[in-house]
C-alpha cells in the first residue's frame, strides 16, 4: 500500500498577490522533474496545491514555496511599489 500525502495553500497579499503569483510561479515551471506534484494557481488569490507519496518531500517542497512567498511579498514591501 502506498500513501499519499497532499495540502493546499491559500495565500491573499492584497494588491500584491498577483505579482507574487507572477514570481513563485515562474520558479515551479522551470522545475519539471519535481518529485513533488506542485500545481499553484491564481484567482484573486494564490492557491498552491501539493502531492506527494513522500512527507519530507512534501514538505520542503511546502516550505520553499512559501519562503519564496515571503520573500517576494518582502522585496515588494522594500521598493514600496
Amino acid at each position: 500500500m502506498t500513501l499519499s500525502y497532499s495540502a493546499i495553500i491559500t495565500v491573499d497579499a492584497k494588491d500584491k498577490t498577483k505579482a507574487i503569483f507572477d514570481s513563485v510561479n515562474t520558479d515551479n515551471e522551470f522545475y519539471p522533474e519535481n518529485p513533488v506534484k506542485t500545481e499553484i494557481k491564481f484567482n484573486e488569490k494564490i492557491s498552491i496545491s501539493v502531492e506527494s507519496k513522500h512527507l519530507p518531500h512534501l514538505r520542503a517542497n511546502l516550505n520553499s514555496t512559501l519562503r519564496l512567498i515571503q520573500v517576494s511579498y518582502d522585496s515588494i514591501e522594500s521598493v514600496k511599489i
